[in-house]
């Protein structure tokens, strides 16, 4: 073979978001020129594959790192567009021999990691929820359920959990400056089966929210919420508390990964702007995913 042919062989080097390098073949059109000292370029390739082996194998013992980009979210491509300030998302490790959620090994599509890690965390520039703000990251079954309003509600809903064996429930809440407060609770059951008849049953609507959400005695199904993001394994139900609304509006999205229902809350006087809610709940995806 031939030098020019060896270096139309050669591939480059690229560098993939989880930090790993792969090498891709990517054909040279055979009047390109040829570089002097190929030799020692196809043995940097050849470093460069045995290096990213051992960056996957190291990775291997985390959950994994990641981060939503401005572009992989619809309507969120500027800085001006009104999208909030999050820290570098980071899902928490593994404990040893336990799978991920959607692996294929995982039958019960359960999350071992700690939950806690999971939920998103809040915005740079937010205030804490003190209410949600507890040391140890759990928060009781009353906690949650203060979030509807309805008696009726509220006893269904604690039955349902008590049946259903809801193991714990992590949450985190905040105040952005603009004045809009943000919720969210993880709930955790047994298996992703579980959780999933429970979402179906009792947080599944379509046209209207099956539950009336404090602060909002009517939401509906928020038809303008982008999908082209979704998840395949993650699915979500979001609404909006149409006008007139009270003093302020309130945005929710019930979101379902595995054993995992998650409640993502936001409303602000004046009106709950759509771009970070939607920010919110696709980063939240992105963390239980």
């Amino acid at each position: 073979m031939s030098e020019q042919q060896a270096m139309a062989e050669a591939g480059g080097v690229i560098e993939e978001p989880g930090g790993g390098a792969t090498v891709e073949q990517e054909p040279v059109p055979a009047d390109a020129p040829v570089a002097r000292g190929s030799r020692p370029l196809r043995g940097a390739l050849r470093w460069a594959a045995v290096l990213a082996v051992f960056a996957v194998f190291g990775a291997s013992t985390a959950y994994g790192v990641t981060r939503l980009e401005r572009t992989d979210v619809p309507g969120l491509a500027t800085a001006s567009d009104g999208r909030w300030d999050y820290p570098e998302l980071v899902r928490p490790p593994l404990p040893e021999g336990r799978p991920a959620p959607f692996a294929s090994s995982n039958k019960a599509t359960a999350h071992y990691a700690d939950l806690r890690a999971l939920v998103l965390p809040a915005p740079r520039g937010a205030t804490a929820d003190k209410a949600l703000a507890v040391s140890h990251g759990w928060v009781r079954t009353g906690t949650f359920l203060k979030e509807y309003p309805l008696k009726d509600d509220q006893e269904l809903l604690s039955g349902v959990f008590r049946d259903r064996g809801l193991r714990h429930i992590a949450a985190r809440g905040w105040t952005t400056p603009d004045g809009t407060r943000t919720r969210i609770y993880l709930l955790q059951f047994d298996t992703g089966l579980v959780a999933g008849e429970v979402q179906q049953e009792e947080f599944a609507g379509y046209d209207l929210a099956p539950r009336t959400l404090r602060g909002a005695p009517h939401s509906t199904l928020d038809v303008r919420f982008p999908d082209t993001w979704r998840l395949p394994s993650v699915t979500h139900y979001a609404y909006g508390e149409p006008e007139p609304y009270g003093a302020e509006q309130v945005r929710h999205a019930y979101v379902l990964a595995g054993d995992v229902i998650g409640l993502v809350v936001q409303s602000r006087g004046g009106g709950a702007h759509a771009v970070p809610f939607q920010q919110t709940v696709a980063l939240q995806e992105e963390l239980l995913g």
